[in-house]
């Protein structure tokens, strides 16, 4: 247990510190937030919140990632490659988000990415990182079952298209929870948590130093991230946690678990979906006062304190679920 702590604690000091040096270049470069009229008033406020700040996501996962690669391929190469599919998919998701941020903040291009270019190009990566799981790291194409706790071989040509889609979906969900300061590096930090427990009590060992990598990093980013936020994570951090976490999954063979632990963003999607489909079925009617969610839930009242705090904990206790489940 004492190395994962150490991971961790390295990971979010690190991340400490790359906050401290990146937060002021940022401010510097004047790289702030823009805010939508029509959202929530209390987000009107939070223009020109320093945003990007899935840099710091990025900068302390490649940094720390390729420590412990150098340090493993010395003792154990086997455990140094296998990180290389996660550090892959989680980066390069995070790269996708930093090109559409630094459109939209660097450039002034405030459509950033074209919809299509942003899902070619997250699309190119998840197909990369599913095709080196089973063909460079013969992974296989089973997942496994919660509650029943078994595992079902699914054939090639269905397995790929199938985990492809659990990583586009998932880091998409990801991506509409960030919203209030601290929500999404909350939510997916406990996300995180289970899945690098699973990994402890099933003795994986790559998985369980590359969660703990996230999970620091993540940790030390939500210091500046908490209401009232100093800074933003962007789509280049959203769109890398959500990476983060769909690696891991299909890496665990554990995609359906992803139903379970990650309810919260699962609920944000539907409620994205529900509101486009009521609106056109109705002529312009809307189900929510705003989607994602959490924004209908703060122009019902709730302060994003609360929202934060009641998000975290439903998924603490479906990620409790999750692990009884395995």
């Amino acid at each position: 247990m004492s190395f994962q702590i150490k991971i961790l604690l390295l990971s979010f000091a690190l991340s400490v510190a790359v906050s401290i040096v990146i937060i002021p270049i940022l401010k510097k470069l004047k790289v702030g937030q823009s805010e939508r009229e029509d959202g929530p008033q209390s987000h009107l406020n939070k223009k020109g919140t320093i945003t990007m700040g899935g840099i710091i996501l990025i900068v302390t996962t490649l940094l720390l990632s390729a420590f412990l690669y150098m340090d493993y391929s010395l003792e154990d190469t086997n455990i140094a490659t296998r990180l290389l599919p996660m550090i892959f998919v989680t980066i390069g998701f995070g790269l996708v988000g930093f090109v559409d941020d630094f459109k939209k903040v660097i450039l002034h291009n405030t459509d950033g990415l074209s919809p299509k270019l942003k899902m070619l190009g997250l699309m190119i990566i998840a197909i990369a990182y599913v095709v080196m799981l089973v063909f460079n790291f013969n992974n296989g194409t089973d997942i496994y079952i919660p509650f029943v706790k078994q595992y079902i071989n699914l054939p090639l040509w269905i397995y790929i298209p199938f985990a492809v889609m659990v990583i586009l979906a998932a880091t998409n969900a990801v991506n509409l929870t960030d919203g209030i300061d601290g929500l999404s590096t909350s939510v997916t930090t406990i996300i995180l948590t289970c899945l690098t427990v699973i990994s402890i009590i099933w003795g994986v060992k790559e998985t369980t130093i590359f969660g703990c990598i996230v999970i620091g990093a993540a940790l030390g980013f939500l210091l500046f991230n908490l209401n009232p936020a100093q800074v933003f994570m962007g789509d280049t951090g959203s769109l890398l946690l959500g990476g983060a976490i769909a690696g891991i999954a299909l890496y665990l063979k554990l995609p359906l678990l992803l139903i379970i632990i990650a309810i919260v963003p699962v609920i944000e999607t539907v409620s994205v979906i529900l509101q486009i489909a009521y609106f056109k079925k109705t002529g312009g009617k809307r189900l929510f006062k705003m989607a994602p969610i959490h924004h209908h839930l703060e122009l019902s009242g709730w302060r994003e304190n609360k929202i934060v705090s009641i998000f975290s904990l439903i998924t603490l206790i479906m990620c409790m679920i999750g692990i009884m489940a395995i």
